[in-house]
Order: structure tokens, then sequence, then C-alpha cells
């Protein structure tokens, strides 16, 4: 079990990265605030030291981490090939298609 001073650090962490999340204007911002969310949910959802729990955590976490270098390379990719790290639409349809996915597996989908 989580202590409330831990847990309500980590609740406030996940606020802060939902907030720094939804108010980039870059690639590497948004990144940045969805791994803030990922660091700050592992420990919730593993706070209970159940079995089941832990193999959720893991799967999660793996999900996340493939979800994430995705992201942060068809970010770069994005920032190639518009020169700017702007969160705007490509015109490429690989590098539109790698987000979308890489944005799904963020989400959980």
């Amino acid at each position: 079990m989580l202590s409330p001073l831990i847990q309500s650090t980590l609740l406030m962490t996940l606020g802060l990265g939902t907030l720094v999340t939804f108010s980039s204007t870059s690639w590497i911002l948004a990144w940045i605030g969805l791994e803030i969310n990922t660091i700050a949910i592992i420990p919730l959802m593993a706070k209970t030291h159940h079995p089941r729990s832990i193999e959720a955590t893991t799967k999660y976490f793996i999900a996340q981490s493939a979800g994430s270098a995705t992201l942060l390379i068809t970010a770069c990719l994005a920032a190639w090939h518009s020169g700017n790290w702007a969160i705007s639409p490509s015109s490429d349809p690989i590098i539109l298609n790698a987000m979308t996915l890489a944005l799904m597996l963020k989400l959980g989908m």
C-alpha cells in the first residue's frame, strides 16, 4: 500500500503530465507529458501486491514503451520532414499513419 503522501504526489504528477500534454505546442513537450503520466500511473497500478496487478502493470508498461518509442521516432521524422517541432498534420501518409498508431498505443486502444 502507498502512503497518502506518496499517493497524493503521484496523483498531482498525473495531473501535471496531463496539463503539460494538453498545453504543449510541440511534439517533444507532448511526449514529455505522456511520459510523466506513464511514470506516475505505474506505481498506482501496482500498489496492490497481487500477481494479476503486477502482470497488468508489466503489460501496460510494455505497450506504453512501444507507443512512446514509436511516437518519438515519428515526431523526429515529422520534424525532419517539416523543419519544425510544431504539432501539425503531416502531408506524408507514412508519418501520419505511424503517428496515429503511436497515439493509439499510448491511449491503450
